[in-house]
C-alpha cells in the first residue's frame, strides 16, 4: 500500500533550524531530515511544497527511469520567466528539437577550437595579479568564465563589455536565486527590469551584429542563425548559455581554487606532473588526457559542492517511488548534494579525496550535470574548461589559504560565501 513520503515533526524542525543556524545554509536543514528519514521526505511550508528525494535509485528515478512522467517547467518559477524558451526550461518536443539545433556546438571538434578561448580567459584574468597578493576568486572566476564563454561561443571579446554589464548580470542571478518567491509565486520583483532589460538590448545588439555581417565565425551563435531561428528564440538559447552556462563553472572553479589551497600537498603533486607535462606550452586537450588528475580534482570538488546543488521536476501524473506517493503536480527535488555525500555510496564522503575518481563511480551516484537525456548539454564544455583553467593557474602560480569562515551560499548556483580568498604566489 503506498503511503505520503514523512513529514518532518516539530523535533526534526528544531534540529534542522539549530543546524541551520550553526553551518549558516539551509542545507543543513536537508542533511538533518536525511539523516532521520532517509532517502524521501516532504519539505513543506507555507505556500511552498516538494517531495526530496536523495540517493541513486532516487536519481536514476527523476532522471531516466520515470523522468517521461516529470516535466521541468513551472511558468511562475522566475528562471522560466528570465529565460523564456531557453532550452534548460522547456519540455517535449519543444526542447528535444532546440537540442538537436545546438548539440553540434558542443561536438569534440568544436571543444577543441574553444580550448584556445579557455586558456585566453585565464591569461587575461591573471595577467592583473600580483604575487602574493589575496584575490576573490568567485570574482576572479566570474570574470574568467564569462571572457571564456563568450569568446568560444558567440567570438566576442567580453572582457571589452564586461564592465557595464557586470551588475546587470549579478542582477539577474539573484532574480533567479531562491527567495521569497518560492512562497510567493507572484511577490512583485521591483528594480530588476533595467537590469535585465540591458542584458537584452545588448544580446539583440550582437545578433542584429552577426546577421549583418558577411561572414558567420564557425560557433554557437552563427550555428543559431543558420538554423533560422528567430531573434527572441535565439536571445533565449544566447541567455541561457551566458547566464546558466557561466554561473555553474564560476561556482565550480571558485571552489576548485580553494581546495587547492586548502590541500598543498594535492596542489603540490599536481602542480608538479603539470609544469612537467607543458614546460611553457599553453595546455591542450591531449595534456588533458595525459593529466587524469586534473579532471580527479574538478570531479570531487564538485562531489562536496556541486554547483547545482538539486533539480527540480514536477508530477505531470500520479507516481510511486519505492513504496511512496506523489501525486500529480506535486513539486520534486532530487538532492544531487545529499547523493554526493551519502555514506552508503562514498567512502568517507566529507573528505576531499580526488583519487576517488581514478574508477568510475557507482551510476547515478555521481550526477552534478544531471543525466538521462536532458543531461546538460554543456558538461563537456564546463568539464574541459574547468581542467584547462586548472593547469593554467598550476603552470605559473601557487594557491595558499586565507584565514576566512566560510558557509555554503544557495544562489542560483551554490557557491563559497561571503568570498573565495586565497592568496596568489
Amino acid at each position: 500500500m503506498l503511503k505520503d513520503p514523512p513529514i518532518p515533526d516539530s523535533q526534526a524542525g528544531l534540529a534542522a533550524l539549530q543546524n541551520m543556524l550553526r553551518q549558516r545554509t539551509p542545507l543543513a536543514a536537508l542533511e538533518t531530515f536525511h539523516a532521520r528519514y532517509g532517502n524521501a521526505f516532504q519539505a513543506n511550508l507555507p505556500g511552498f511544497s516538494a517531495t526530496v528525494l536523495s540517493g541513486a535509485d532516487a536519481c536514476r528515478f527523476v532522471l531516466s527511469a520515470g523522468s517521461d512522467t516529470l516535466s521541468w517547467r513551472n511558468e511562475k518559477d522566475p528562471i522560466a520567466k528570465l529565460l523564456d524558451q531557453g532550452v534548460l526550461v522547456t519540455d517535449g518536443n519543444t526542447h528535444d528539437d532546440m537540442r538537436r539545433i545546438m548539440t553540434p556546438a558542443f561536438h569534440r571538434k568544436m571543444l577543441s577550437l574553444y580550448t584556445e578561448a579557455m586558456v585566453w580567459g585565464t591569461d587575461v584574468v591573471t595577467a592583473k595579479w600580483a604575487s602574493g597578493e589575496t584575490r576573490d576568486m568567485l570574482n576572479e572566476m566570474r570574470q574568467l568564465t564569462l571572457i571564456a564563454l563568450m569568446k568560444a561561443l558567440f567570438s566576442i571579446d567580453f572582457s571589452q563589455d564586461i564592465d557595464p554589464l557586470w551588475r546587470p548580470i549579478l542582477k539577474s542571478l539573484k532574480y533567479i536565486s531562491p527567495g521569497a518567491w518560492l512562497l510567493w509565486a507572484d511577490v512583485p520583483r521591483p528594480g530588476y527590469g533595467k537590469a535585465l532589460g540591458r542584458l537584452d538590448t545588448y544580446l539583440y545588439g550582437l545578433i542584429a551584429e552577426r546577421r549583418a555581417a558577411q561572414e558567420q565565425p564557425e560557433d554557437f551563435l552563427g550555428l543559431l542563425i543558420d538554423a533560422g531561428l528567430s531573434d527572441a528564440l535565439i536571445r533565449d538559447q544566447l541567455l541561457t548559455m551566458l547566464i546558466a552556462g557561466h554561473d555553474t563553472c564560476t561556482a565550480l572553479l571558485a571552489w576548485v581554487m580553494l581546495m587547492m589551497a586548502d590541500h598543498p600537498d594535492i596542489q603540490g603533486n599536481t602542480q608538479t606532473k603539470v609544469r612537467d607535462a607543458l614546460s611553457s606550452a599553453s595546455p591542450t586537450l591531449d595534456h588533458i588526457k595525459q593529466l587524469p588528475e586534473l579532471d580527479h580534482i574538478v570531479n570531487e570538488t564538485m562531489r562536496l559542492y556541486p554547483p547545482v546543488h538539486a533539480g527540480n521536476r514536477f508530477a505531470a501524473q500520479d507516481l510511486e517511488f519505492e513504496g511512496f506517493r506523489i501525486p500529480k503536480g506535486q513539486r520534486v527535488m532530487y538532492s544531487i548534494y545529499l547523493t554526493h555525500r551519502d555514506a552508503t555510496l562514498w567512502e568517507d564522503p566529507l573528505r576531499f579525496r580526488p583519487e576517488r575518481f581514478a574508477t568510475k563511480p557507482q551510476a547515478f551516484s555521481y550526477v552534478p550535470f544531471g543525466g538521462g537525456a536532458r543531461i546538460c548539454i554543456g558538461y563537456r564544455f564546463a568539464q574541459i574548461e574547468a581542467a584547462l583553467v586548472l593547469a593554467r593557474i598550476l603552470q605559473h602560480w601557487t594557491l595558499a589559504p586565507v584565514k576566512q569562515k566560510l558557509h555554503l551560499h544557495m544562489g542560483a548556483t551554490l557557491e563559497p560565501s561571503p568570498k573565495a580568498l586565497v592568496r596568489v604566489i
